[in-house]
C-alpha cells in the first residue's frame, strides 16, 4: 500500500478546525510514519469515548497523556486513580533514551511538563475527603452497592419518597437505618401503608443487615457533610484546567463503591451544569476506569439510570471516557453512545478470547490500509487502533497509532512529595472537617418524643435532651468527628432529582 496515500487518509481524516489534542503517528507495515498525525478534536470529546487495553498495554499512560493536553487546553479533568501510581501529574517527567526515542519517531520534541492536580480520597487517608449525602446519592446507586434485589431495591425507593417528601435530609447511613426503622416497625408504619405501601419487617431486616455490613467495611466515611461540591471539578490554574484525581488504591477491597460513587458524582454533575450546547471545547472530561464494575450485575434501574446521564450530559458541556480491558465490558446501548475509540492490543489465547477479538473489530470502520484481526494482536505496548468522529461526527479512518509519551513524571511521586503536596492543597483543608447537620435521625427522634409525651398525657418540656447521632460508639465517633451544625443549607439535592423529577436544591457557590 502506498505510503503516500496512507499519509493524505490519515491526515484527510484527522485533520480538523479548531482545537485538538495530538494523540501520536499512523504505523503502516511496521513503520512510524511522523507525517501521518492521528489528532483528536476537543469540540468532539462531549460525544464520549472508550480506551480499551490488555494489562500491560500501556492503557493508563495513554490516559495520562490524553488528560495532560486536555490540562493545557483548559479542560478539566476527573479520573481515578486505581493503583495510586498517577500522582506523578504534579511533576515533571524526566528525559530517558526510552523516551528520547519514542519521540523521535513521532518527529516531535518531547517537553517536560507538571500539571495542576487535587488529589481526592474516599477514606480520606490519601487525599481531600470527597463525600456524598445519602440523598445525593440516590436509591439506585446505593441499592446496586447494597446488592438489594427487587422488592428491596423498590423499598429503598420508598425510603427516598417518603423523606423527600417529608423534608427528611439522609445525610449519612445512621440517617438511612432510623428511616428504615421508623417505616417497617416504628410510628410511621402506620403512616405510609396508604401512601406507599408496607414495608415487611423481613424486607427491612434484610436491607439493615446490609448497612450494617456496609458500615463494618469501613466505607461509610464516604457518606456525610460537607458534600463534595462538584464546582471544585472545574477549576483552572494559570489557564489550565486542573486534574482532580481520585486515590482509591486503599479501597480496592470494596470496588463497587467506588466505581458507584463515580456515577453518582457524575449524576451529580449533570444535575447542576447548566445547557451549554456544543463548546469549542467541553468544560470537563470524565473518565471512568475499570468501567466493568459499573456494569457487574447492574439492575435494569441502574442502566437505565447510567445510560440516561451519558445520553444528556453531552449538551452540559461534558465528555465521558469509559476504560477497561475489554469492548464487552460495556453494554451496547451505552457503547452506541462512545464516538471516540482506542483500542490497546487484545490477547486471543483462548476461544472466547477469538470470539471478542471479533465482535471488537466490527465497531471499527473497515481499512484498505490493515488486516484488522491481525494487526489487533500484535501491537505493541503503546500503541492502538484508533478512530475518532471528526467535525461532522463521522469515524475517522481506523489508524494504528503510535502514541505520544507523556510529559510528566510516569508514576507515583514519593512519600515525602505526596505529602507536600496535600498539605498546601486548599481542597484537603476545606474537605478535612466533618460536619454533622439536623437531618434525619434528631427529626425523627424528636416527633417520636413528642409522641410518646403527648400519648403520656404530659407537655412537651421547654428544655429537652434529646438521642442525637452524637451518642455513637467510639469507633463511630472517630470515623464521623461532627464539629459543627450546619444551619439553614438545603440538603436534598442531586441524584434524587433525577429520579423523582425534582431540581437540585443547592445551587453552587460560584457560576459555571
Amino acid at each position: 500500500m502506498s505510503k503516500d496515500k496512507f499519509i493524505a487518509a490519515v491526515n484527510t481524516s484527522y485533520t480538523m478546525p479548531g482545537a485538538s489534542i495530538y494523540l501520536g503517528a499512523g504505523i503502516l507495515e511496521g513503520e512510524i510514519i511522523p507525517e501521518a498525525r492521528v489528532n483528536l478534536s476537543l469540540r468532539m470529546m462531549n460525544r464520549h469515548g472508550l480506551v480499551t487495553g490488555a494489562t500491560g498495554s500501556g492503557k493508563t499512560r495513554t490516559l495520562q497523556m490524553i488528560a495532560e493536553q486536555l490540562s493545557a487546553a483548559g479542560v478539566a479533568v476527573f479520573m481515578p486513580d486505581m493503583k495510586g501510581d498517577l500522582s506523578g501529574f504534579a511533576k515533571e517527567g524526566a528525559v530517558n533514551d526510552k523516551i528520547k526515542e519514542r519521540a523521535a519517531a513521532l518527529g516531535i520534541t518531547f517537553a517536560p511538563s507538571s500539571y495542576p492536580l487535587e488529589i481526592y480520597s474516599l477514606s480520606g487517608k490519601l487525599g481531600a475527603q470527597m463525600r456524598a449525602t445519602v440523598t445525593e446519592f440516590g436509591p439506585v446507586l446505593l441499592s446496586k452497592v447494597l446488592e438489594l434485589n427487587e422488592v428491596q431495591s423498590s423499598v429503598m425507593m420508598i425510603l427516598f419518597k417518603y423523606a423527600d417528601d417529608k423534608k427528611l435530609p439522609i445525610v449519612d447511613l445512621q440517617d438511612l437505618k432510623k428511616v428504615l426503622n421508623y417505616l417497617s416497625e416504628g410510628e410511621g408504619a402506620k403512616e405510609i401503608k396508604d401512601a406507599y405501601g408496607k414495608i415487611s419487617g423481613a424486607t427491612a431486616s434484610t436491607i439493615l443487615r446490609k448497612i450494617v455490613a456496609l458500615e463494618q467495611q469501613g466505607v461509610n466515611q464516604i457518606f456525610g457533610e460537607k458534600s463534595f461540591d462538584v464546582a471544585d471539578l472545574l477549576e483552572k490554574v494559570d489557564g489550565r484546567g486542573v486534574i482532580s484525581l481520585l486515590n482509591v488504591s486503599d479501597v480496592q477491597n470494596q470496588p463497587a463503591i467506588f466505581s458507584t460513587f463515580m456515577l453518582s458524582l457524575l449524576a451529580e454533575i449533570y444535575q447542576s451544569l447548566p445547557e451549554a450546547g456544543d463548546l469549542d471545547k467541553p468544560k470537563l472530561i470524565f473518565f471512568l476506569d475499570e468501567a466493568h464494575l459499573l456494569f457487574k450485575d447492574a439492575p435494569k434501574a441502574f442502566m437505565e439510570q447510567i445510560e440516561q446521564v451519558i445520553r444528556l450530559i453531552r449538551s452540559k458541556g461534558v465528555g465521558i471516557f469509559f476504560c477497561t480491558q475489554m469492548t464487552q465490558d460495556v453494554p451496547p446501548s451505552v457503547l452506541a453512545q462512545l464516538g471516540n475509540r482506542v483500542h490497546h492490543v487484545i490477547r486471543a489465547f483462548t476461544p472466547n478470547d477469538v470470539k471478542d477479538l471479533k465482535e471488537t473489530i466490527k465497531t471499527f470502520p473497515k481499512s484498505a490500509f490493515y488486516d484488522l484481526e491481525k494487526q489487533f494482536t500484535q501491537l505493541g505496548i503503546g500503541q492502538a487502533f484508533i478512530t475518532v468522529l471528526n467535525d461532522k461526527g463521522i469515524p475517522t479512518e481506523t489508524v494504528v497509532t503510535h502514541l505520544a509519551p507523556p510529559a510528566s513524571v510516569m508514576g507515583p511521586l514519593s512519600q515525602e512529595e505526596y505529602q507536600v503536596h496535600l498539605n498546601s492543597s486548599d481542597m484537603y483543608k476545606k474537605y478535612k472537617e466533618t460536619v454533622d447537620p439536623r437531618s434525619a435521625f434528631e427529626i425523627l427522634n424528636e416527633r417520636v418524643q413528642a409522641m410518646q409525651e403527648t400519648q403520656a398525657g404530659t407537655a412537651p418540656a421547654t428544655s429537652t435532651v434529646r438521642t442525637t447521632k452524637a451518642e455513637k460508639s467510639t469507633f463511630e465517633q472517630v470515623l464521623t468527628s461532627p464539629v459543627a451544625k450546619q444551619v439553614g443549607k438545603e440538603l436534598v439535592r442531586g441524584v434524587f432529582g433525577m429520579l423523582f423529577g425534582t431540581a437540585p436544591r443547592r445551587s453552587s457557590r460560584r457560576g459555571w
